[in-house]
């Protein structure tokens, strides 16, 4: 399989290039990523635990499913692409916030979406170890007692919620 290529971005997210997915992380140039936040009915959250086979962040908790945007994609393309890849589920995307990309982001701009559904994901075994439903209030404790359980633009995706929405 090729590997994938990335849009170079600089801090105002407007693409300057284009490299290797390697080269990308190892070079630790700004990106773009989608996270999409899967919200049941009772407004707890369906998280992730992404494989140990990842190259970043292995076993570590994140978004129900997230992903980079590829050269050339848009943000909410990749957003429909990556829930479908990662949990077999469409529906329709509500876009939050967009996190410039920093040190707390894993360099990368990161896109919030979030998708209110009762539905019973699949998830993609390469990508996925383990499904959780989890309350904010559970997760922002879990973050503060044991950060390092979960992915930086998590973490950054969840403060932000936290301090400007009243309610999931």
């Amino acid at each position: 399989m090729a590997e994938e290529i990335f849009d170079i971005c600089d801090e105002q997210d407007r693409v300057i290039g284009q490299a290797p997915r390697s080269e990308v992380h190892a070079q630790g140039l700004l990106h773009r990523a989608v996270h999409i936040w899967v919200i049941r009915s009772n407004g707890e959250l369906l998280v992730q635990i992404r494989t140990a086979t990842k190259d970043q962040y292995p076993n570590c908790i994140t978004s129900a499913a997230s992903g980079h945007v590829d050269a050339g994609e848009d943000y909410d393309v990749a957003a429909k692409r990556e829930l479908w890849e990662e949990l077999q589920l469409r529906g329709p995307l509500e876009r939050i916030v967009k996190l410039p990309a920093g040190p707390e982001t894993a360099l990368e701009h990161s896109m919030l979406y979030v998708l209110r559904t009762d539905e019973t994901p699949v998830p993609d075994p390469h990508e996925i170890a383990e499904l959780r439903t989890l309350g904010t209030p559970e997760l922002a404790r879990m973050i503060e007692e044991t950060p390092e359980l979960f992915t930086p633009p998590f973490r950054s995706l969840l403060k932000w919620w936290i301090q400007n929405r009243a309610t999931p």
